[in-house]
């Protein structure tokens, strides 16, 4: 049982790392799509519809994303390295979290201005 629980912890942290890899590749993709539809007129529908695709996906990412990550919460020791260093490791993982929601806010808006402009 053990032994499961250990590769389930791994899982879910590959897929929560994986999700976020996905959701910046979503955003560099995007960022892309949009410029080649001033460049290439023709076909300026299509990537419109591309660019839409990977929006929709860049959501879903941040919904995997926030699911694993509540997960991992769980699966962190209390005092591996001691009191001091939790302490400080808490501290530093709550203002990680808080830059990176705001990145995933502020990206998820530019995004979308940029698949529905």
């Amino acid at each position: 049982m053990e032994r499961m629980r250990k590769a389930a912890v791994v899982l879910n942290g590959f897929i929560h790392d994986f999700a976020t890899g996905y959701w910046l590749s979503a955003m560099i993709a995007i960022h892309f799509l949009h410029r080649f539809q001033g460049e290439y007129p023709a076909v300026a529908a299509l990537l419109g519809r591309m660019e839409r695709f990977f929006f929709w996906n860049s959501i879903a990412a941040v919904v995997v994303i926030f699911a694993t990550g509540g997960m991992r919460t769980f699966t962190y020791v209390d005092n591996f390295y001691g009191p001091g260093a939790e302490k400080t490791r808490r501290r530093m993982l709550m203002v990680k979290h808080v830059v990176l929601i705001a990145l995933f806010a502020a990206g998820g808006c530019w995004a979308y201005l940029r698949a529905f402009h």
